[in-house]
C-alpha cells in the first residue's frame, strides 16, 4: 500500500502493529527510503525531481516545507540556494546569522537602505548588522517579495484566524522561526526583522502597505552566499494575506555548491549584479571577513 504526497514522490505504507517493541522496529524500518512532503532528503543527491539546470550530484541540501511549518540549516559559503513557491500560496519568512559569527545577522534596515531599493529582486544583497553581505539574490521569476512587514506574530495570528501558536492551524511565521533559531542554540533577542518571499507589499501614494499577492505556482527566487550562513525559512501566511482563512503552500528549498556564482559576484562579472558602489563597498567587507577568519595553509 502507497499513499502519494507529491508527484512523483510516493511513502510506503504499513499494517504492522507498533503495540510492541518489535512491531515498532518494523514499521520504523519499514519507513527506509521514504519521502514525504516535509522532510529533508538525505543525502541531498537523492532527491526525486532535481531542477533541469542543476545535476542532482550537486545538491547539497533538498527539502519541502509545508505551510506552517519551518526549516533551519547551516550552509557553506559560495552555497546556491533555490526556493521554489510550488503551490502558488507561499510566504517564506527568510533570517539569516553568519555561521561562525551568530552574532552577526540579517539587518532588513540596510538591507532596504544600503541598495537604495525597498523592493526585493534580481541583484539585491541580504546585509548584515555589520554592512557585510551576507546573500545576492541572482535570479527572481516572482517579483512578489516583501522586506517592509516582517512575518506573521502571534497576536496578529490570534487575531486574525483565532490562533498563533507553532503547533495550532495556523502558526505564525515568527514563532516558526524562534524555533528554528533555539534549534542553533539562538534565542529571541537574536530574531530582528525578517523579509519575506513570494507574497509582495507594495507602498501606496498615500504611504499605506498594499498586498500584491503571489506570483504563481513554480515561481522561484536564487540566492548565493557570501560566508557560511545559518538560514531559516518559516512558511506561515503574509501579515497582509488578503485571505481569510490559512492557506500557506509548500516552498521547496534546494542548495547545492556554486562557486563560480561567487566568482562571479565577487568579480562584478554577472550581468546587470553588483554594479553599485555601495554592494562593492559590501562585497568586500564580506570578502575581508572571510580572510580575516581563514587559516593560512
Amino acid at each position: 500500500m502507497t499513499s502519494t504526497t507529491e508527484p512523483g514522490i510516493t511513502t510506503p505504507g504499513t499494517t504492522a502493529s507498533t503495540s510492541t517493541t518489535s512491531g515498532a522496529r518494523d514499521h520504523a524500518r519499514a519507513q527506509a527510503g521514504a519521502i514525504t512532503d516535509s522532510m529533508p532528503v538525505v543525502p541531498a543527491t537523492d532527491w526525486p525531481h532535481p531542477p533541469a539546470d542543476v545535476p542532482a550530484d550537486r545538491l547539497t541540501w533538498a527539502e519541502s516545507v509545508p505551510g506552517g511549518r519551518y526549516t533551519a540549516v547551516t550552509l557553506a559559503r559560495g552555497t546556491r540556494i533555490r526556493l521554489t513557491d510550488r503551490d502558488g500560496t507561499a510566504c517564506a519568512s527568510l533570517m539569516m546569522w553568519r555561521a561562525d559569527a551568530p552574532w552577526e545577522r540579517l539587518n532588513t534596515a540596510d538591507t532596504v537602505k544600503v541598495p537604495w531599493q525597498a523592493y526585493l529582486g534580481t541583484g539585491h544583497p541580504l546585509l548584515s548588522d555589520q554592512g557585510r553581505v551576507l546573500a545576492t539574490i541572482v535570479a527572481d521569476t516572482s517579483g512578489h517579495h516583501d522586506a517592509l512587514c516582517g512575518a506573521s506574530t502571534q497576536a496578529g495570528n490570534v487575531a486574525r484566524y483565532g490562533a498563533g501558536a507553532p503547533e495550532s492551524g495556523s502558526p505564525a511565521g515568527r514563532e516558526l522561526l524562534l524555533l528554528a533559531a533555539l534549534k542553533h542554540g539562538l534565542g529571541e533577542r537574536d530574531l530582528p526583522h525578517t523579509v519575506s518571499f513570494f507574497h509582495g507589499v507594495r507602498v501606496d501614494d498615500d504611504g499605506a502597505l498594499v498586498s500584491t499577492g503571489n506570483a504563481g505556482a513554480g515561481a522561484t527566487v536564487d540566492l548565493v552566499l557570501h560566508l557560511p550562513i545559518v538560514v531559516a525559512v518559516a512558511v506561515a501566511d503574509h501579515p497582509l494575506d488578503p485571505s481569510e482563512r490559512y492557506h500557506a503552500g509548500t516552498v521547496e528549498f534546494l542548495a547545492w555548491n556554486a562557486p563560480q556564482d561567487l566568482d562571479a559576484l565577487r568579480e562584478g562579472a554577472l550581468p546587470g549584479v553588483g554594479e553599485d558602489l555601495e554592494y562593492r563597498r559590501a562585497v568586500a567587507n564580506s570578502e575581508a571577513a572571510h580572510r580575516a577568519s581563514t587559516p593560512i595553509a
